[in-house]
């Protein structure tokens, strides 16, 4: 794994197609140094508050991202509804089904968890030991079991005090769900974002040697899939972020 920041990455790096942009993590994670090296700042201040900063989950592969979206699209893994109700898939039409997916997970090749930025989080303090994290609404919801810690992170973003950490899916503008155990490292993943283009999704899907179903539809598809579930609202992360790519 290379050891050094980068920024600018190759079209494998973007898609999550190599992990040579990535270091190890002690946790067994991995992410770019830089944003490695943020997060282990994040995390001493989350224990000096009285909280357990995990990763549930970091860096996905392309691969492992075309076996979820397959899976979702042949009905062997649950589509589900905003209420988190499963979906009856054989009721949609192709281009329904398709966005029924994107609402709760990104299309191989997209994903912001390829670029070494993006993760999944949770408070190991907040519950008991073997507790099966699920990253659901009900649990970082007022009342839910990780609510506290979010409310932390929340005072720690406001007053950008989170070393470079903001979430990307704070609100739902009708694209992908609200997310609020996704942190993004906004140092890098802005500039990540700005390198993801239309061509560069489909050149990724040229080149791997996994299928991806439903391709036809999301090609035919494919600026209005970008602008409604890839781009994210510009008032994500502070100004001074967007403006140092």
């Amino acid at each position: 794994m290379n050891h050094k920041p980068v920024h600018k990455l190759s079209l494998a790096q973007l898609t999550g197609m190599t992990e040579s942009h990535l270091v190890a993590m002690p946790c067994g994670n991995a992410m770019q140094q830089q944003a490695a090296d943020a997060f282990a700042r994040l995390q001493a201040d989350a224990r000096e508050a009285g909280y357990q900063l995990a990763i549930a989950s970091g860096f996905r592969s392309f691969a492992r991202q075309a076996v979820i979206w397959n899976g979702k699209v042949r009905g062997v893994r649950p589509v589900h509804d905003d209420a988190g109700a499963a979906i009856d898939i054989g009721q949609l039409s192709s281009h329904q089904l398709l966005h029924a997916i994107l609402r709760f997970s990104a299309l191989p090749g997209t994903s912001r968890h390829h670029w070494g930025s993006d993760v999944d989080v949770y408070d190991v303090a907040a519950v008991d030991a073997g507790y099966a994290v699920q990253l659901t609404p009900q649990e970082v919801a007022p009342g839910g079991c990780f609510d506290g810690f979010h409310c932390w992170l929340d005072e720690r973003m406001a007053a950008d005090e989170s070393h470079g950490f903001f979430r990307p899916y704070a609100r739902d503008t009708g694209g992908v769900a609200v997310e609020r155990w996704h942190l993004s490292y906004a140092p890098i993943s802005v500039s990540c974002a700005g390198q993801l283009s239309a061509a560069v999704i489909k050149q990724c899907w040229d080149d791997s040697e996994d299928e991806i179903m439903l391709r036809n539809e999301l090609q035919a598809g494919l600026p209005e899939i970008m602008q409604r579930y890839l781009a994210v609202e510009e008032s994500w992360c502070p100004e001074k972020y967007r403006e140092a790519t």
